[in-house]
């Protein structure tokens, strides 16, 4: 539907939005709407990245450092 821009359009549209915010504005508009770009991409990387972070697999204990077994576990005396 909105796929198919020609040339006579876009010249249109960039024609109307010089009028409606004229030449001194446009360039403020541009970089508030890059840096809110920006912001978008380095909030979803960090949400990426703890979501990574949350799914890793735990590092396996080191065969050096065996199991604790029942026998090692301290006593506890009923009274």
């Amino acid at each position: 539907m909105f796929g198919s821009f020609g040339t006579q359009e876009l010249i249109l549209i960039l024609i109307l939005v010089l009028v409606l915010f004229g030449a001194r504005r446009i360039p403020e508009i541009m970089r508030g709407f890059g840096e809110g770009i920006r912001e978008f991409k380095s909030a979803s990387q960090k949400a990426m990245q703890e979501i990574d972070e949350a799914t890793s697999v735990a590092p396996k204990p080191s065969p050096k450092s065996p199991a604790p077994t029942p026998e090692d576990s301290p006593k506890i005396d009923p009274q």
